[in-house]
């Protein structure tokens, strides 16, 4: 039986949206977080991302904080907008943390990991990726490539 069904049987409601005083749900600071770091791989602003929508700089920012959730047709234009599939938003978050039940811990097989920032939206990262494709020559980005892998490998091998 599923957990759902368990759930429903049980009398255990699901806990949709969030309860005054929470933080942002995971699930919407993730799909935020894609949003920002596809924007700023492109190296679009806000205010152009917003203009592209017909929306403010403002509300882009809470979307990319997770403090507004966006709507299946905002995501989808948003996916237009951004040129990556809708899928692009979710990719990287671990499945089980995609819904929550309240009061259905008994239910659940293991307990979820803590929700972990991704690598990907760091300010450096973000900056190291730009400067890489702003690279013309195939080659030379090959090289860089090739290079930095040989660093990290080093640097992995020694003993610190």
């Amino acid at each position: 039986m599923s957990a759902l069904s368990e759930a429903k049987k049980k009398d255990v409601f699901f806990k949709h949206g969030r309860q005054k005083g929470d933080g942002p749900n995971p699930v919407d600071v993730h799909v935020g977080g894609r949003v920002r770091l596809r924007r700023t791989l492109l190296g679009m602003s806000q205010k152009k991302l917003a203009q592209a929508l017909g929306l403010t700089f403002q509300q882009i920012q809470k979307y990319e904080r997770g403090a507004n959730r966006i709507g299946a047709s905002r995501l989808h234009d948003l996916s237009q907008a951004l040129d990556v599939p809708v899928s692009f938003f979710f990719d990287d978050m671990n499945n089980e943390s995609s819904y929550s039940l309240a009061g259905v811990s008994e239910l659940r097989e293991r307990a979820l990991p803590p929700f972990e920032k991704d690598t990907m939206s760091k300010r450096e990262t973000l900056q190291l990726v730009r400067a890489y494709y702003q690279i013309k020559s195939p080659i030379l980005r090959k090289r860089i490539l090739d290079l930095t892998k040989s660093l990290a490998d080093k640097e992995s091998g020694e003993q610190i």
